[in-house]
């Protein structure tokens, strides 16, 4: 296992967790929003399981890891103008930028290459988990978090 500051161990948490957020706000409804943060969590807590040979999403991600309370995230406070002008996603990307930055030329190519997936796969797994109609049903992926994916997609270079 790879020891990673805790600045950078928190860089590398937070960059899913804000795209997860923004492809969550940039389509928010009442009942779509509950449905969306239970597969973020899922997507998180399953993140050590789903990539076992990861050193970068083991360091950060292992259950014991998340339980011990050395990652210490806030919720960011969100505006809802930062949602409508789309500024919500430029926070993730720059997140996802930080993230990368603190891993530098530290991280194995495929150790990084799959992290940058996993970031992508948070946001999507919110995408699909619900749709804008009564109680989450309809069309999974709006335009609006198509759109969100696609610029978090470019940022990931994926």
């Amino acid at each position: 296992m790879t020891d990673y500051s805790p600045e950078t161990l928190q860089a590398i948490v937070k960059a899913p967790m804000s795209t997860g957020l923004a492809v969550a706000m940039v389509d928010m409804g009442i009942v779509s929003t509950a449905i969306e943060a239970a597969a973020m969590a899922k997507e998180i807590a399953g993140a050590a399981e789903k990539y076992p040979t990861n050193a970068i999403i083991q360091a950060a991600f292992a259950p014991e890891v998340l339980k011990s309370g050395q990652i210490n995230l806030e919720k960011p406070d969100i505006k809802p103008a930062e949602v409508e002008s789309g500024a919500v996603v430029d926070r993730a990307i720059a997140d996802i930028e930080a993230a990368l930055q603190a891993l530098g030329s530290t991280a194995a190519a495929a150790d990084l290459s799959a992290y940058k997936q996993f970031i992508y796969d948070c946001g999507k797994a919110v995408a699909e988990a619900a749709g804008s109609g009564l109680f989450g049903s309809g069309n999974k992926v709006s335009e609006k978090e198509a759109a969100a994916l696609d610029r978090i997609k470019l940022a990931l270079n994926l």
